[in-house]
């Protein structure tokens, strides 16, 4: 796990929607990433917004599941690499945080090669 997120970085966002969201982005690419993989977390001060970014080296996720990713209907079950499960509803959630605090997120993944979430929220 690598962590690049320099202290100076600040937001205007609820706390514990931002926790929340985070906790599901890591907890999603450590279940997707097998033993050996790479997470990495970063975030990049832009001009009124923080980028920020959880990236994994796991198994990617199909075109077809991305469209359904960040949606309440038709929620995608997938298992993780150790049989791992989930409701299917974490990302829907996120969505929800995310735009609540006035921020974006979305998602560019290739099958076998790992996935890259992306949020945006606006910077203090």
């Amino acid at each position: 796990l690598e962590i690049h997120i320099p202290e100076d970085i600040r937001i205007r966002a609820d706390q514990r929607m931002v926790s929340v969201v985070l906790r599901n982005l890591i907890s999603n690419a450590l279940k997707f990433t097998g033993s050996g993989g790479r997470i990495r977390i970063s975030a990049v001060a832009q001009k009124k917004q923080v980028l920020m970014e959880v990236q994994d080296t796991g198994v990617g996720i199909p075109e077809s599941h991305r469209k359904k990713l960040f949606s309440s209907e038709g929620t995608v079950r997938t298992r993780g690499t150790d049989g791992e499960t989930g409701t299917g509803l974490g990302l829907y959630l996120c969505r929800q945080f995310v735009e609540k605090n006035n921020g974006k997120i979305w998602v560019k993944s290739r099958t076998g090669q790992g996935s890259s979430f992306y949020l945006t929220l606006p910077a203090e």
